[in-house]
């Protein structure tokens, strides 16, 4: 098994039987640059809008009580020419975050052979895809000449925030940080630190008076958290991103402009940034347009803008694909005659 270049023309794929799989040591153990994660993703979205790829809606399953959470998710990337299969399982989500259950993959198949790929563990591919997304939604949709920002959450989308955002906008110069865990706001700065070691990190308390600061303000955290930025908190030119928890429904109410990566994805996933009528605000435009120039992200200056961060599987397929090459370039993985 070889790699193959940046995009397409995979021929990773090995026979009909056999699947590669490539555990979560394997992945972790991969050098990529945080600007190689932003390429691909970037790459996803530009070719979702241009139609040259499948993001069907996911499907989601939860019990009445909210224990747990299901997602099963089918894409296919028109570039690549991989088709791909994601599932996702949390337990114990009224859990402190020690004690919950996660597992998720993504299964790859070459859309060219009619082989399979790889089947991956898929946490090391979210855990990058999701804020490499927000950095873009930041250098597209954040006001000009923005300066500071402000994360809140400390958990796996709050401690490569920074880095990437800092990646596709180096102009920021205050960096704030709200967390509750001690833990987790050791991981941020030591995420900030090995990327960038000359900034410092900000760890404030006064989430009002950050949040009021703040040109970007990118919600992170878990369902527990007792955060919750209010718009009236916000300047009038702010660019909130909602990616897990730690903002108001008010802020996507009160934005002047609402931008979603998928505004289906929104209607499923946001249901608790309804209104009190269980009404959600109407998407604007949807990021993949935004990207490709189709349609308008910012339209003023002195726009607030609200942005939904959902993962779309077409993003996940770009970087898990982009990780299996380099993966099994390296000869890393276990065959398995699964269907033998």
């Amino acid at each position: 098994m070889t790699g193959t270049d940046h995009t397409g023309g995979n021929t990773m794929a090995s026979d009909d039987t056999t699947l590669r799989i490539l555990s979560t040591s394997d992945v972790a153990g991969i050098d990529i640059s945080l600007s190689d994660v932003v390429s691909v993703v970037e790459q996803a979205y530009r070719t979702l809008a241009d139609g040259r790829s499948d993001n069907p809606q996911k499907l989601t399953v939860k019990p009445e009580d909210g224990h747990s959470v299901a997602y099963a998710m089918l894409g296919r990337d028109g570039v690549r020419g991989v088709v791909a299969v994601k599932t996702s399982y949390k337990y114990g989500l009224h859990e402190d975050r020690d004690k919950q259950h996660y597992y998720t993959t993504l299964t790859l198949y070459d859309d060219e052979t009619g082989l399979p790929v790889a089947m991956l563990d898929c946490g090391r591919v979210g855990a990058l895809r999701t804020p490499a997304v927000s950095a873009l939604l930041a250098r597209e949709l954040a006001v000009p000449g923005a300066r500071s920002a402000l994360v809140i959450g400390t958990g796996t989308q709050g401690r490569l925030a920074l880095p990437f955002l800092l990646t596709t906008r180096p102009d920021l110069e205050r960096l704030m940080l709200f967390g509750t865990h001690p833990d987790g706001i050791r991981a941020v700065r030591e995420q900030l630190h090995t990327y960038f070691p000359d900034r410092e990190l900000e760890v404030v308390t006064d989430l009002r008076a950050a949040a009021g600061d703040a040109d970007i303000v990118l919600a992170t955290a878990g369902p527990n958290t007792p955060a919750s930025v209010d718009a009236e908190w916000l300047k009038p030119a702010a660019l909130s991103v909602l990616i897990g928890y730690g903002i108001a429904a008010s802020t996507l109410h009160r934005a002047d402009r609402v931008i979603a990566t998928s505004a289906a994805q929104m209607r499923v996933t946001g249901v608790d940034m309804a209104d009190a009528d269980g009404r959600l605000r109407d998407v604007d435009a949807e990021f993949p347009e935004v990207l490709a120039g189709r349609a308008e992200g910012r339209t003023d200056a002195g726009q607030r803008i609200f942005a939904y961060n959902s993962g779309l599987v077409v993003t996940d397929i770009a970087l898990g694909h982009r990780f299996a090459q380099l993966a099994l370039a390296q000869g890393l993985g276990t065959a398995v005659s699964l269907w033998k």
